[in-house]
């Protein structure tokens, strides 16, 4: 099934400057001007005279904003009169992209490259593309790509092992060079412990850090180091991948804390990193009282810890995406320094537009007096896949029923993973919920677009065309996700709760009536499109899928009729 999760990309960009605040404004104002873009956060540094800049949106509204931010920087940044701490050589220095929701790391990759090529080619400044975007290996670590910083620049540019992926292979003394790379999320996590010590805190940050700790002859602590024939300290591997990890204290809270980066959150989620510091800290007699999160971090992060700790009690985690965050931040005492607001702090979150109305969050009667008001929007489609959800809804009522049931102990990880899947589905059908009528207003935005000269009315013609085909893939979709709804619909009513039988039935009828509407908009959508193999093809599938929805309809009908006797 395809996921209907938003297609969010983060960008932090580094810029050589990090003491003159108008210049740093002008380049936050040109990444605001892309519509859809939400700058989140801007950090500059005096002594390092850089500025980190972060900000999200659509892949598409990201790139663009980058590519401005680096273009007002290469107009207002002087690299030849440039000093600062942090290794640096160019301008925009880095401007790695980072994929949140709903994108592959092979996509990022992809949109960085892209990016890469439009700033080499548009503002002729050599680009080196790294990490996961890096060409060949030598280039993927940002160190190596930045060697010589700005100025051994010239020197390295007129070596042909590292002519840029991008731009002149020619020395711009205002400009210097970008690296653009794709890399993974990282997450600053803080553990907080019960001592005051940055000794032990150390030996825990030690104990959990890919990096470890150095290995020593004899006393693990007071022994000779040992070092390899070249003269390298052999290093005792910590138990983390992807976490860099050290021990201190903070006088503000009068605690020592384990602080980490966590570099990888798909190899070393927080939850993960949360439960072993633990394990580390209790086998040296110090005990963990929370945890705070630094910056952001992404809504799966959140709910894949609420899932994690609800597992460990052997209770389902097919529960609202609400009681998930509140379990996740009780059991890491993530509110323990500070008040930890979801809205503030989970990336989704801070991004919703405030003041928005969307259809999803309405009450049931709002909901419905929206649909009966002269507006024809919710209509059809924005019915059928509620009618979806709330069939999808039912049947997640009953694996969740089921995995608690008494005497049904040893079942409640096969009701939980349903349960799970279910509430997936449901999430996926609530969001077309809205983006059915997302896919309405865009057809009537498209008719509004002036049709004057030769060049406006084949504009309009196309935006037209584009919007038809989404308002009729958008119900289409609703039709798959609904559908990909029946396996976990089937399986309580074969194996569920029999108290609870009836409600997956009714859930199936719901499936049925949500696939059968969202067709009826495939069918009158499809008929606009000039593209008659596209919509075509669109409809055969949907016919299928129509077809099939009906037999497994009979076919949960029938065992549930024979389960009622």
């Amino acid at each position: 099934m395809t996921s209907n999760s938003p297609r969010i990309l983060e960008c932090v960009p580094n810029f050589s400057e990090g003491r003159d605040m108008n210049i740093i404004k002008q380049i936050t104002q040109v990444i605001e001007t892309v519509e859809g873009v939400k700058l989140l956060d801007v950090d500059p540094g005096k002594d390092t005279n850089r500025t980190v800049v972060t900000f999200v949106g659509s892949p598409e509204e990201v790139c663009e904003a980058a590519f401005r931010a680096v273009t007002k920087a290469s107009e207002l940044i002087d690299m030849s009169k440039h000093t600062g701490e942090h290794p640096r050589m160019g301008a925009t220095d880095v401007c790695p992209l980072v994929p949140v929701s709903g994108i592959t790391m092979e996509e990022t990759v992809e949109y960085a490259r892209k990016l890469a090529r439009r700033i080499g080619e548009e503002l002729s400044i050599p680009v080196y593309c790294y990490e996961n975007a890096a060409f060949e290996e030598k280039r993927r670590n940002l160190a190596d790509c930045r060697s010589g910083e700005y100025e051994g620049l010239k020197k390295k540019l007129s070596d042909p092992a590292w002519k840029p992926d991008f731009g002149p292979a020619a020395f711009n003394a205002r400009t210097g060079a970008t690296a653009v790379g794709a890399r993974d999320f990282l997450v600053a996590f803080n553990v907080n412990l019960n001592t005051t010590s940055t000794r032990r805190a150390n030996s825990i940050a030690y104990d959990v850090r890919e990096k470890g700790r150095p290995m020593r002859e004899g006393n693990p602590v007071t022994g000779k180091i040992v070092k390899d024939k070249d003269g390298n300290q052999v290093m005792i591997p910590g138990s983390l991948k992807a976490v860099k990890a050290i021990g201190w204290y903070i006088e503000e809270y009068g605690i020592a804390q384990i602080s980490m980066n966590l570099t990888n959150i798909s190899v070393t989620p927080v939850h993960v990193a949360f439960d072993e510091v633990c394990r580390k800290a209790e086998a040296r007699g110090v005990r963990v009282t929370g945890s705070e999160l630094v910056g952001l971090i992404p809504l799966k992060s959140i709910l894949d810890a609420g899932r994690y700790f609800l597992r460990k009690q052997q209770r389902s985690a097919g529960v609202p995406d609400e009681e998930l965050i509140r379990i996740a931040i009780r059991s890491m005492g993530l509110d323990e320094i500070s008040k930890f607001e979801p809205s503030e702090k989970i990336i989704e979150y801070v991004m919703a537009e405030k003041g928005v109305k969307r259809l999803a969050d309405l009450s049931l009667k709002k909901f419905m007096d929206e649909t009966a008001s002269e507006s024809p929007a919710p209509g059809g489609g924005s019915v059928s896949a509620y009618i979806g959800a709330v069939g999808t809804a039912l049947g997640t009522m009953v694996a969740n029923l089921s995995s608690h049931k008494r005497g049904w102990d040893d079942r409640w990880e096969e009701f939980s993973n349903r349960a799970v899947k279910g509430k997936e589905i449901q999430n996926d059908l609530l969001r077309l919920v809205d983006e059915d009528t997302d896919a309405y207003n865009m057809i009537l935005t498209a008719f509004a677009l002036p049709k004057k000269s030769e060049e406006e009315k084949n504009f309009r013609a196309s935006a037209i065309q584009e919007a038809t085909k989404y308002a009729t893939l958008v119900p289409f979709r609703v039709m798959e996700t609904a559908f990909s709804a029946f396996e976990v619909v089937k399986a309580m009513v074969e194996t569920g709760n029999p108290n609870s039988v009836t409600d997956a039935g009714v859930g199936a009828l719901a499936l049925r009536t949500c696939i059968r509407g969202a067709f009826l908009n495939v069918r009158i959508n499809a008929g606009g499109i000039e593209d008659k193999p596209f919509a075509e093809d669109l409809i055969k599938r949907g016919m299928k899928i129509d077809e099939d929805s009906l037999i497994m309809e009979k076919e949960i009908m029938e065992i549930l009729a024979s389960r009622l006797g």
